[in-house]
């Protein structure tokens, strides 16, 4: 029978106190094993203090995008800054991006600032790195990113290339051609992650199942998909050992108890996504007994990036 290796990461750790409460809650319910902190987040310190205290996996969750840099010396005058002193934002730093505004070197100056801040916080280096909004696997920047990672010996990272996607028609079209977009940068990053021996989960989801397109079916739907087309495409070995029939998954959620203003953020304070029912909608999912006992039926075991 496979084994299945699931990571369950709660995304933006650290965004403010209650999404920390949200997913520390799903990590005890053990619908949670692993999660990515935002260094800049309003609520870092704190998030580092409940993962020590609950023993909860952590690693990074690189801000290039939303809030203030962590890096003294960006914080004026820099590329990465719009003209009220902020991250560009989502789509804004990708325009930047394309127009050739943005400067590498203060990439890659704030990508190593927020190891150091993370190392500060936790106490040790982040066993897994990757990015808010999906910002690493950009042009130009997947290369200093990978820098970055090989530099500090951080070995894992996640590729957003999800198995079954196209196929999803409740995805609303501008959302869809957001996660194409991602997609197509995704799989032209994966020969610069292996140049600089950079590794991930043999499989990904999370972009059909977040907010309210999250239940309990859609995540069984689409860790069923991705198994089955990881299997057609790995051949089973004429005598297989057990580690040769194992499989990695990343599943990408955001829960939490909606933000309140004017508290959370990474600067700015908290924006819409993190205010959304949606953020309470994911938890309550994710905690559901029948979700659970499938994991169990299936020969899913939660996990970390340590365990892989």
């Amino acid at each position: 029978m496979l084994q299945v290796k699931l990571i369950v990461t709660g995304d933006d750790f650290g965004y403010c106190p209650r999404r920390n409460q949200g997913i520390v809650d799903c990590f005890l319910a053990g619908a949670v094993s692993n999660v990515s902190l935002l260094v800049n987040g309003s609520a870092a310190a704190d998030a580092a203090g409940l993962a020590r205290r609950y023993n909860i996996p952590i690693g990074l969750h690189a801000n290039l995008s939303e809030g203030s840099p962590v890096c003294e010396v960006l914080k004026t005058n820099s590329s990465l800054l719009n003209q009220d002193g902020f991250f560009h934002g989502k789509m804004g730093f990708r325009t930047a991006l394309s127009k050739g505004l943005l400067k590498m070197s203060e990439v890659k100056q704030e990508l190593k600032a927020q190891v150091e801040l993370f190392r500060e916080l936790t106490g040790h280096l982040p066993p897994h790195m990757d990015g808010h909004q999906h910002v690493h696997v950009l042009p130009e920047v997947r290369h200093v990113f990978a820098q970055v990672l090989e530099e500090y010996g951080i070995e894992y990272t996640r590729v957003p290339v999800e198995p079954g996607l196209h196929k999803c028609d409740w995805i609303a079209p501008s959302l869809m051609d957001f996660y194409q977009g991602v997609e197509e940068d995704s799989l032209n990053t994966v020969d610069v992650f292996t140049r600089h021996g950079i590794r991930w989960p043999n499989i990904y989801i999370g972009l059909s199942t977040m907010g309210k397109n999250m239940s309990v079916s859609n995540i069984w739907s689409a860790i069923d998909t991705a198994i089955g087309d990881f299997t057609s495409k790995v051949p089973s070995p004429a005598h297989p050992n057990p580690q040769s029939r194992t499989v990695t998954i990343e599943l990408m959620v955001h829960p939490g108890y909606p933000s309140v203003p004017p508290i959370g953020g990474c600067g700015e304070g908290p924006d819409d996504f993190s205010q959304s029912w949606e953020r309470l909608h994911e938890l309550q999912t994710l905690i559901k007994p029948e979700l659970q006992s499938h994991y169990k039926t299936r020969n899913i075991q939660l996990c970390s990036f340590k365990d892989i």
